[in-house]
């Protein structure tokens, strides 16, 4: 159990290498560790890795705005209905997935393995979002002049569903969203993004403190080395090419989603 446990902290210095090195894919490696490495049910490790991701955060949203790369205007206006969003879907609807959600034959699919399918749907969709890149995405700007505000909030409560059911935080939609309906630069993109997830995150997992115990000396110390991770991710970024990288990570996610689903299914 101790080699067990070992590994799992090894993983919480991975994430914190690839938050560093490519900006995002926190989620996508915390909550296997948590499940598959730690042990934990999956409605806890989702919980445990909106308090790893949102403090990570954090540090990358504040390194960002002494940069001038946050717009706060459209990060409250994104934010306001996505915390609220990832608050209540953590602290309402979680709690009532049935422990039985459906029955398929012989075949049961228990709240465990929705959340971790459901997950796996996810990681998916940020495979994509990173092996696709943003080629095609240009702004200016002078195009920051006009927000489509109501289009945000939409998007971002669309976005804070899928948050707080998976414990993600979400940067390969909310950055594409911040460029194309908001019109931000992508520096300013990325910067942005950054302080949305710290909040919803941390929003999110405030939602669950009268839902779960929390076992505080294993999540501070987790994310205390995924921290340290990001500082020597965002080193060794300035030497490798943080586009292959996220491409190879992108490749890596579909891996371990089409694995997640074989997991949980057979």
């Amino acid at each position: 159990m101790a080699f067990i446990e070992l590994l799992g902290y090894l993983g919480a210095l991975v994430v914190g290498l690839v938050l560093g090195l490519i900006g995002g894919g926190g989620s996508i490696l915390t909550v296997p560790i948590m499940v598959y490495l730690i042990g934990l049910n999956p409605l806890v490790a989702t919980a445990y890795s909106l308090f790893v991701v949102g403090t990570t955060s954090v540090f990358g949203a504040f390194q960002n705005y002494k940069k001038g790369l946050v717009d706060l205007k459209t990060a409250i206006v994104f934010a306001i209905p996505a915390f609220i969003v990832v608050y209540l879907t953590r602290r309402y609807f979680v709690p009532i997935i049935p422990d039985v959600v459906f029955t398929l034959n012989s075949f049961t699919v228990t709240n465990d393995i929705f959340i971790m399918i459901f997950f796996s749907v996810v990681m998916l969709l940020a495979s994509y979002s990173m092996i696709r890149g943003r080629k095609n995405i240009m702004t200016t700007e002078k195009q920051n002049l006009f927000y489509n505000y109501p289009i945000i909030a939409v998007q971002a409560t669309v976005i804070g569903v899928f948050s707080g059911i998976v414990g993600a935080g979400g940067g390969f939609l909310i950055i594409p969203t911040l460029v194309l309906i908001g019109k931000l630069p992508m520096k300013k993109a990325v910067g942005t993004s950054l302080f949305v997830i710290a909040v919803n995150s941390l929003f999110g997992f405030l939602g669950d403190l009268s839902n779960i115990d929390i076992n505080w000396p294993f999540l501070l110390t987790f994310t205390f080395i995924s921290i340290i991770g990001i500082f020597i991710g965002s080193y060794f970024s300035k030497f490798i090419s943080g586009k292959k990288l996220k491409k190879g990570f992108g490749y890596f996610t579909i891996i371990m989603a089409i694995y997640i689903v074989y997991r949980e299914l057979f």
